[in-house]
């Protein structure tokens, strides 16, 4: 298997030394400087630019610079996706995010992850394992998520979360790590969070 292969079937790979991931990561990190540096008040250029980023997305897809990510390939977004000032996605294992997903400001979402023996990490071995992120699903600032996390459909994570297991749907959840709190009730819709 090739190092790209090892990495696409969830198996340790040479993330470090590997011409040929090497050279995709520094395909995408150009893509996003340019991605970056484009004038905000150009909406319609920014929309089709990340595009051209992203593996796929709907028609609907709005991400605020600064937004890194190493593949680009390997993300999925859903319709009516937003994303606020400094997300960033280490895709390698692959990042599917759902329709109606707000992100906040400085997140991370994180595939990738390496060996806790320092001979095996030394010698630029990592894995990537997916995340998958449902529909309707509000992530405060600061929040990460790390490697193989599925977050369900209709939920909320608290600001600064640190997400290292599965999150259920219909849940808000908070903390680090991050746990579940309280189911969401159907009385929220009459509840004003503003105090």
């Amino acid at each position: 298997m090739t190092e790209k292969e090892k990495m696409l079937n969830q198996k340790l790979y040479d993330a470090n030394y590997d011409e040929e991931l090497e050279r995709e990561r520094m395909r995408c990190k150009s893509l996003c400087q340019k991605y970056n540096n484009l004038p905000i008040d150009r909406i319609d250029e920014r929309h089709e630019f990340i595009k051209s980023i992203l593996g796929k997305t709907g028609e609907n897809v709005h991400i605020e610079p600064d937004f890194w990510c190493d593949y680009g390939y390997r993300i999925k977004v859903g319709e009516n996706f937003y994303a606020n000032h400094g997300l960033i996605i280490l895709d390698a294992g692959g990042v599917t995010f759902g329709h109606d997903v707000f992100i906040a400001p400085s997140c991370g979402f994180h595939t990738s992850g390496h060996p806790i023996d320092f001979e095996r990490r030394n010698q630029g071995l990592e894995y990537a394992y997916p995340i998958v992120v449902g529909d309707n699903v509000w992530i405060g600032a600061g929040v990460q998520v790390m490697p193989g996390v599925t977050i369900g459909n209709n939920v909320v994570i608290g600001g600064g979360s640190v997400v290292v297991k599965d999150i259920p749907s219909d849940s808000v959840a908070v903390g680090n790590p991050c746990r579940v709190i309280r189911k969401i009730k159907e009385d929220d819709v009459n509840k004003n969070w503003d105090r």
